[in-house]
């Protein structure tokens, strides 16, 4: 069953009231410090909710030549899914403290791996707490195994050659999802060399948000974000960030806007700065 891809604080309310078959993962993370998230979780989290790992479950260790945050293999994050105790007919809701950003990974992840039952909860968890709901610092009952069958994926990836070729055909158009200023070459602190893949767009994430965290209506997305398709159908974007985290946010985006079908570039600006002879634009 394909879920919508967000969801409220009071909808998640009721379902964690009513729902017999519900995974609720907590997704927070910090890049700069990535025990922080599971501190996060042990703090306080919301009834019954999963911690989710970025680097432990969400992406895989590689060379610096895969980029910061490889994707697993979508057997072991079927495995993984399963152990937490989703199975094909699970609904999951899955959340951060960091615009969504880690949340959106999850929820392309597990749309990668053909479950479409996911939503992202608007305004993560700062807008649950701001809103009176409850937290908890008691760990969930055990999870039972879930039967998770791996099924054809709902969504694109390409990789490096794709998007290498793709800069002399411009057939496609590549949406970078990281900070102007990144984009621009500025303050990049993250990977070795700044800027960005020539004939790229820029798309920060942070613009698919309202000042409280929420994400904009599906109205103003379309028109936005088609803006930022510079006339591309949506089925020719490509999504590409630092690491392959913050493209899923911009695709979430799209998703919400009525926009599907782009492709997620995995190995990102993180894979592309190193990569001998890649090019570089700094305009």
């Amino acid at each position: 069953m394909k879920a919508n891809p967000l969801i409220s604080a009071q909808e998640l309310s009721n379902l964690l009231d009513t729902a017999s078959n519900l995974v609720v993962c907590d997704c927070r993370f910090e890049l700069t410090n990535p025990s922080q998230g599971l501190q996060l979780y042990n703090d306080g989290h919301i009834p019954g909710a999963r911690h989710v790992d970025l680097d432990q479950v969400l992406s895989t260790k590689g060379a610096a030549e895969q980029g910061r945050h490889p994707l697993p293999a979508r057997e072991l994050f079927a495995q993984k899914m399963a152990a937490i105790g989703i199975s094909d007919d699970t609904q999951v809701v899955c959340y951060d403290a960091n615009d969504s950003m880690f949340a959106a990974r999850l929820w392309w992840m597990l749309r990668w791996i053909g479950h479409d039952n996911v939503s992202v909860l608007d305004g993560g968890f700062k807008l649950w707490q701001q809103g009176g709901y409850e937290v908890t610092t008691e760990p969930p009952q055990p999870a039972k195994e879930g039967m998770l069958t791996l099924r054809d994926s709902l969504t694109q990836t390409v990789d490096y050659d794709e998007v290498l070729a793709n800069i002399s055909a411009a057939e496609r158009l590549v949406l970078d999802a990281r900070s102007p200023d990144r984009f621009r070459g500025e303050n990049e602190t993250l990977d070795p060399i700044g800027g960005h893949i020539p004939g790229a767009a820029n798309r920060f994430f942070k613009d698919n948000l309202q000042a409280d965290g929420t994400f904009k209506d599906a109205e103003t997305l379309r028109k936005e974000l088609t803006a930022s398709l510079q006339g591309k159908k949506p089925e020719s974007v490509i999504s590409q960030c630092g690491s392959g985290v913050t493209a899923c946010h911009n695709l979430l985006a799209m998703e919400v806007a009525g926009l599907s079908g782009a492709a997620l570039y995995p190995g990102s600006w993180s894979q592309w700065s190193n990569t001998g002879g890649a090019p570089v634009a700094m305009e």
